[in-house]
């Protein structure tokens, strides 16, 4: 289902508030890194992605994967919005036996499409199965999608991934980087500097574009002109802001592997609900 770039903009919060919900329930869980992603999640599940959530094996379907698997309620409340699932399994995330891990599982949960753990696998992931289908399958109208943290580029097989779609023009991949410019340890430009990235990127031959990864406008822009590029893949680096949407989270590198306890999760719900203050009080309009 489609929607129009407002109906997107307020599916990004419902997205966060799910979010919220999610980790302050379960106790654990990272915070930072899914609220930031809340807009482009929203726009891949309701504008940019070929997908059937009532149909998640779709054989025309496109593909996407999550390479920093710990940023996945921010994918399972997606897909929940989009009706793969219904929300009220949000609430079981983390709980022994449920579908909705700390980390995706691909056998667990149709329309999730790999299993993620150590960092930088996902690059190679999405860059095998967009390799498969140009020059093995030769299926022209899927595209695969990736999504990587900025300090998950530290992994070597990142760049050993970047170099294989390089050289096969892999131009039915198009990867996402979350440069939010923080990682468990502190910024990334102190633990392990990443800049020139897009110097970088365009040095293994990529196509690369760079975004305000809240714009919705320009995520779906940018998906659609890497989706037109025919002889290279493309990544485009989304330059975000942790915690996105919560003020007292916001460009915190602590809240990068932290949950909300319950008067913390209270405080954020009045930050989105209200738009941080836009609108007098819960339920009033804009």
């Amino acid at each position: 289902m489609k929607l129009t770039v407002p109906q997107i903009e307020q599916k990004a919060n419902d997205i966060r508030e799910d979010i919220i919900t999610m980790l302050e329930h379960a106790g654990s869980g990272h915070s930072a890194g899914p609220l930031g992603l809340a807009d482009i999640f929203a726009a891949l599940y309701f504008s940019i992605l070929n997908i059937r959530p009532e149909e998640p094996e779709w054989e025309g379907r496109d593909v996407f994967f999550l390479s920093n698997g710990h940023t996945v309620p921010v994918q399972y409340a997606a897909m929940a919005e989009a009706g793969f699932f219904d929300k009220e399994e949000l609430m079981t995330l983390r709980q022994a036996g449920s579908r909705l891990q700390g980390h995706p599982e691909r056998e667990k949960l149709p329309g999730i499409e790999s299993t993620s753990g150590p960092l930088g696998s996902g690059l190679s992931q999405a860059a095998g199965y967009a390799y498969s289908l140009q020059h093995i399958d030769n299926v022209h109208n899927r595209f695969v999608y990736v999504m990587m943290g900025d300090g998950e580029l530290n992994e070597g097989n990142i760049w050993e991934a970047a170099m294989f779609a390089g050289k096969y023009k892999l131009s039915q991949l198009i990867a996402f980087i979350d440069r939010n410019n923080i990682q468990i340890d502190g910024a990334t430009e102190d633990v392990m500097p990443l800049e020139d990235l897009k110097g970088k990127w365009e040095s293994f031959g990529w196509h690369v574009l760079e975004i305000d990864g809240h714009n919705i406008e320009s995520i779906i822009d940018a998906a659609s002109q890497g989706r037109a590029i025919t002889n290279r893949p493309t990544v485009i680096i989304a330059h975000t802001i942790p915690g996105k949407g919560v003020d007292f989270m916001e460009y915190d590198y602590k809240w990068h592997g932290m949950p909300p306890n319950s008067e913390q999760a209270a405080r954020a719900l009045e930050k989105l609900r209200t738009l941080d203050g836009k609108i007098t009080h819960e339920g009033a309009g804009v």
